[in-house]
């Protein structure tokens, strides 16, 4: 046996490296990642993890994708050349998708959001990304994927990689013009041509992940609380409330 080797990070599941694989705690819905990976991976992604089944334990298997996570601080996560290829992977990711949206309707962690267009990641930022001398080359922790809509997914996206985020937010980069400018750059490497409802989108995204705290903490769910007592859910609504304040500044950066 080899031996296994705790991964940082995480804050809702124990993942560990065992040689050249992951081994995760499995859900409900793994056997539907592992579907989803095995259609991305015979569609061209190869920036997703192989699907390689579930372990004498019963913990879902995957293939590891060496390099570094891009957890903060690292300054680079914001570079243009890192925003240009995370929009690129996403728009690669979601047409790629669009196959199986109606295909795979249910049995997912993430509620179904319409109207259904492709299989949105549910988690897509620079934490669940891989890069290696600071070019992005993988895209991990696809536990949150379910059916949705393109902006659903794009929204997260650009509240991460984009740093859309109270100047309070440790995580926060840059002044709101420099916001703006990222904005407009993901949008436009992503190929978005209607976007009159991103902004309202990117609200009721933030929005989401307050109320999935807090809802998760009143189900008792104590990986919720801890966020919550970390600070995240003050955070998200500190965000939001930016997110609110200068939402015409952030729709005219869109064109």
């Amino acid at each position: 046996m080899e031996a296994e080797e705790s991964l940082a990070g995480g804050s809702m599941s124990v993942v560990t490296r065992v040689g050249d694989t992951i081994r995760r705690q499995a859900g409900p819905w793994s056997g539907q990642v592992q579907a989803l990976l095995a259609h991305l991976r015979a569609s061209g992604i190869d920036e997703v993890p192989a699907p390689l089944g579930f372990d004498e334990l019963g913990r879902e298997v995957l293939s590891y994708i060496p390099g570094q996570v891009g957890h903060f601080p690292q300054p680079w996560r914001h570079d243009q050349q890192v925003l240009s290829s995370a929009a690129r992977l996403l728009r690669r990711l979601h047409d790629a998708s669009r196959p199986v949206a109606q295909v795979y309707p249910g049995g997912w962690q993430a509620p179904t959001r319409e109207p259904v267009e492709v299989i949105c990641h549910g988690d897509f930022a620079p934490y669940n990304c891989v890069f290696r001398a600071g070019a992005l080359v993988g895209v991990i922790d696809f536990d949150h994927a379910h059916p949705g809509s393109r902006l659903w997914d794009l929204a997260y996206a650009l509240y991460r990689f984009c740093a859309l985020m109270d100047p309070s937010n440790p995580e926060s980069d840059g002044s709101l013009a420099d916001q703006c400018q990222r904005l407009r750059l993901f949008c436009d490497e992503y190929g978005l041509a209607d976007r009159s409802k991103l902004v309202p989108t990117l609200q009721a995204r933030v929005g989401y992940m307050a109320d999935f705290l807090l809802q998760g903490a009143a189900q008792g769910d104590m990986r919720c609380q801890a966020n919550i007592d970390a600070g995240h859910l003050a955070i998200y609504t500190t965000d939001l409330a930016h997110l609110r304040a200068h939402a015409d500044q952030l729709q005219q950066a869109l064109g």
